[in-house]
């Protein structure tokens, strides 16, 4: 009777292993409006009354003193007198939305776009604002969305991950893996980091060993380890780590193929400015690319970077414009725009929209005052914008509203847990039931708060 009730429970765990090394999708709470998720960030603090934002009032007012603005206390330094943006905005799409003229591409997807004017950030450092956005928690060690979502959906691909982190190719962003971790959730669901210019390593085969013997070795492989892992059931790590060498094994097969952008049309290259003479913008639209390669092939989440981390002069490798803000955005914009109307007119093309949500985040705006003795902008966490589109998301919609100078927000303020309980709901998840067992709580990505808001949804 021991003898069988032990098979038994270790032919349990075998199967539940198996599910494991093929990354098997999984049900969510209730019926989604969307499968996948691409998230675009950009690191830095990219300036909301820059870009989305539009502020009459400080455009009227610019060069005067900000009302209350010499009790305010920021990030590196005091304060000088309101500055308006070095660009007009104008009115896109047939909702009339005014953005920054600076971004001409994006301005014909406006009428697509669910805005939130009223984010604000519990942090006004890069590191711990990056991680807040992306996991929830200004401290390091929580899983990212990324990595809940590979937990809660599982993959669509057996032989992809289910999370993909593309950095740029300037670098990793302020706090690096941290923001694709999956902190305490089992390591298989960490987000996988490659680009376009720099593809996984290690997964050509080594010469001598032909297809064949290679597949039977890892078929041999996956039986000795799944004999072993239902011997040791309770220990994640180990199955962790063997689900992620079985991954490593099968994406041999699979992400030369999806890597590989010279399979893609001229015009779908030229649409997404991969051919661009800028190679900042050439690098991110391959990225852009690979990213709807990815989910067109069944990646859950891929997390997307354009800009990386902070470096010796303010706002040359990230949004961070501190001293020279027009001629960093000069910079910027460009290479944020057409690449991101391409994947966005790309999805739309091959009906991946329907059921693809489309993120557009960073970690927080930008003061209307310019920093004194610059013509930058200090760190603004109390105000700043994201926006969303695709699958369930309400068209042409905005959430929320900043004051007359886009200094603090002044209806509807949102936290990043509104925010990641509205994008779990599109998924088809609660963000209160979508729980982990840790440390004695059940930890979630929402922790103990958010909303869903519904005024977003279609």
């Amino acid at each position: 009777m021991f003898t069988n009730r032990r098979r038994f429970v270790s032919g349990l765990s075998a199967i539940a292993f198996a599910d494991l090394l093929t990354g098997a999708s999984k049900n969510p709470h209730f019926t989604p409006k969307a499968k996948r998720v691409i998230q675009i960030f950009c690191p830095g603090g990219a300036s909301h009354i820059d870009t989305f934002d539009y502020k009459p009032e400080l455009e009227k007012r610019s060069g005067q003193p900000m009302p209350g603005g010499d009790k305010d206390v920021t990030f590196q330094g005091a304060n000088g007198n309101l500055m308006r943006s070095p660009w007009d905005f104008k009115p896109a799409g047939q909702s009339g939305k005014p953005i920054t003229a600076k971004l001409p591409y994006l301005a014909k997807h406006v009428d697509d776009m669910a805005f939130i004017h009223s984010m604000s950030s519990r942090s006004n450092t890069h590191g711990p604002a990056c991680v807040a956005m992306n996991t929830g928690f200004v401290f390091e060690g929580f899983p990212s969305a990324g990595a809940w979502l590979s937990f809660a959906l599982g993959s669509e691909n057996e032989n992809l991950p289910a999370y993909v982190a593309i950095p740029d190719i300037r670098g990793i962003p302020p706090s690096g893996p941290a923001n694709w971790t999956s902190g305490f959730l089992p390591a298989e669901h960490q987000g996988v980091a490659f680009n376009a210019a720099d593809p996984i390593r290690n997964l050509d085969r080594p010469p001598g060993i032909t297809a064949n013997t290679d597949s039977a070795t890892r078929d041999f492989a996956q039986f000795l380890n799944t004999e072993h892992a239902a011997r040791h059931a309770g220990d994640t790590d180990l199955q962790a780590r063997i689900a992620s060498y079985s991954l490593a094994a099968r994406m041999q097969l699979s992400a030369p193929e999806v890597s590989n952008l010279n399979a893609e049309s001229k015009a779908t290259l030229d649409l997404y400015g991969a051919n661009s003479s800028n190679p900042l913008v050439a690098a991110y639209a391959k990225n852009c690319l690979l990213a709807r390669r990815l989910v067109e092939r069944g990646v859950r989440y891929v997390q997307l970077y354009c800009a990386s981390r902070a470096s010796g002069v303010d706002g040359l490798l990230n949004w961070d414009a501190h001293k020279t803000l027009k001629a960093d955005y000069e910079r910027h914009l460009p290479i944020l725009d057409q690449p991101t109307a391409g994947l966005i007119s790309d999805l739309a093309s091959r009906g991946l929209l329907k059921d693809t949500l489309v993120l557009w985040t960073t970690e927080f705006g930008r003061m209307p005052t310019h920093q004194e003795g610059t013509l930058g902008r200090d760190h603004n966490p109390d105000a700043y914008t994201v926006w969303m589109l695709g699958a369930g998301v309400k068209k042409a919609a905005s959430w929320g509203v900043t004051d007359d100078f886009g200094r603090r927000v002044a209806e509807n303020p949102t936290t990043v847990y509104d925010f990641w309980a509205t994008v779990l709901y599109l998924l088809g998840l609660d963000h209160e039931k979508l729980t982990w067992y840790h440390n004695g709580l059940n930890r979630r990505l929402t922790d103990v708060h958010g909303h869903v808001i519904k005024s977003l949804l279609a």
